[in-house]
C-alpha cells in the first residue's frame, strides 16, 4: 500500500475524545494538570486544535476504571462508564499558571513535577488521558503535568506539527520557569517522539539564555522514541552543554511511525530507532532498547508505557531506585533483555 493512501486511511479514522461520565468508587481518579497552546474552541468548552497566543491552565480529574490492564487506556465503546472506561469526572479552569502551580504545591506532597510532552498526531484528549496512564501503570509519586503543544492531531499535518513544536517552545521555556520558581522545585521532563524535540529546542533556549540555573532544577529527562534527526540533536545538545542528569534515550528499532517519519525526511532513521550508538556520542546520555519487548501494539512507537512486559521491568527498577539514581541505570544496563544498552 502506497504511501499516501496510508495516511488517507489514518486521517479518515475516528478518533475518541474525553468524555465526562459520573464517578464509580471503585476507580481511580488522577488529577492532570494542562498547560495547552491550542485555541479554546467556539463551539463549547473544548480546547480545539489551533494555535493561540499565550497558554491556557486547567486541571481535568481522569477517572482509571478498576478493570485497567497496564499499557492501555480503556475508551468507551458507547456510553461512557467509569467502572470500565476512561473517563473525566471534574475540572477546574486557572486563571493563570501561578494558580495552578499552587494548587499543584498545595495539593501534593514533595517540590518534584513529571512534566510529560507528547508527540506528533496527539489530540489534547490522548494526550490527557495517555498521562493518566503513565501515572496509574507508573505509579510515579510526583503530580502530572501535560504541556499540550497544538498539534494538528492528524496524520497529515506532520509539517504543520514541526512548525507547531518551534511556535510552542517559549512556551515551554515559561512554563518550566513557573514550576521552578520557588527553592526546592524540580521537573522531571517527559517526552514522546516530536515532543521530544519541542523539549531539545527549549533546554537549547535556556542554555542561550545562560540561565543555567534553571536547567540545574531539571531532576531529569526521558526521550521516548524521540523523532529528532540524530546530527541535530548532537548539535542541540552541544549548545545545552552539561544535559540534566539522568538524560534517557529509550528506542525500538521496530518503530514504525518513525519508519513513516524517515520517509518523509528523507529516510533517514530518527533518532528513537538508531542501531549504532556512534549515532549518539556523548557520555552523559544513555541510550536504551526497549525492541525485544516490543508487541506490536501502536506501530511500536511507545513500547517502554505500552507494552506490559515493559511497564512491568520498569516497574520493578523504579521500586529499587528512583530514576535519578545511579542504580536506575545500571539495573536497566543489567535487566534489560537483550539488545540491552547499546554499547561503543
Amino acid at each position: 500500500m502506497c504511501f499516501g493512501m496510508v495516511l488517507l486511511i489514518a486521517a479518515c479514522a475516528p478518533r475518541a475524545t474525553a468524555e465526562r461520565a459520573a464517578p464509580n468508587p471503585a476507580a481511580t481518579v488522577v488529577p492532570i494538570y494542562v498547560a495547552t497552546g491550542r485555541r479554546l474552541d467556539q463551539t463549547g468548552p473544548i480546547f480545539g486544535l489551533e494555535r493561540t497566543e499565550g497558554l491556557r491552565y486547567f486541571r481535568t480529574d481522569v477517572s482509571v476504571p478498576p478493570t485497567h490492564q497496564p499499557g492501555q487506556i480503556e475508551w468507551p465503546d458507547g456510553p461512557p462508564d467509569a467502572a470500565t472506561d476512561f473517563v473525566v469526572t471534574g475540572t477546574e479552569v486557572f486563571p493563570s499558571p501561578g494558580a495552578m502551580v499552587n494548587e499543584v504545591r498545595q495539593e501534593h506532597a514533595g517540590r518534584e513535577t513529571l512534566l510529560f510532552v507528547h508527540g506528533y498526531n496527539n489530540t489534547l484528549s490522548e494526550a490527557m488521558y495517555r498521562l493518566a496512564q503513565i501515572q496509574t501503570d507508573f505509579d510515579t509519586g510526583m503530580p502530572g503535568l501535560l504541556f499540550s503543544w497544538p498539534s494538528a492531531g492528524d496524520p497529515r499535518g506532520y509539517i504543520y506539527d514541526r512548525d507547531s513544536v518551534l511556535y510552542a517552545r517559549d512556551d515551554l521555556t515559561d512554563m518550566l520557569r513557573q514550576l521552578t520558581r520557588a527553592p526546592g522545585d524540580k521537573v522531571f521532563l517527559l517526552a514522546h517522539s516530536m515532543g521530544s524535540s519541542l523539549v531539545m529546542e527549549s533546554l537549547r533556549e535556556i542554555a542561550l539564555s545562560g540561565d543555567r540555573h534553571l536547567l540545574n532544577r531539571i531532576s531529569g529527562v526521558v526521550l521516548m522514541s524521540p523523532d529528532i534527526d540524530p546530527d541535530v540533536f548532537d548539535r542541540q545538545a552541544e549548545v545545552i552543554g552539561k544535559l540534566p542528569q539522568p538524560f534517557l534515550i529509550f528506542i525500538t528499532k521496530a518503530d514504525r511511525a518513525l519508519t513513516v517519519s524517515g520517509f518523509i525526511t528523507g529516510r533517514k532513521p530518527r533518532l528513537g530507532m538508531i542501531d549504532t550508538v556512534d549515532k549518539v556520542q556523548r557520555p552523559d546520555v544513555q541510550v536504551f532498547d526497549f525492541s525485544t519487548l516490543a508487541d506490536g501494539s501502536g506501530l511500536n512507537h511507545f513500547v517502554p508505557v505500552t507494552s506490559p512486559a515493559a511497564i512491568g521491568l520498569l516497574r520493578e527498577i523504579l521500586a529499587e531506585s528512583g530514576p535519578q539514581s545511579s542504580d536506575f541505570i545500571k539495573s536497566m544496563a543489567l535487566r534489560l533483555p537483550k539488545p540491552k544498552v547499546l554499547q561503543p
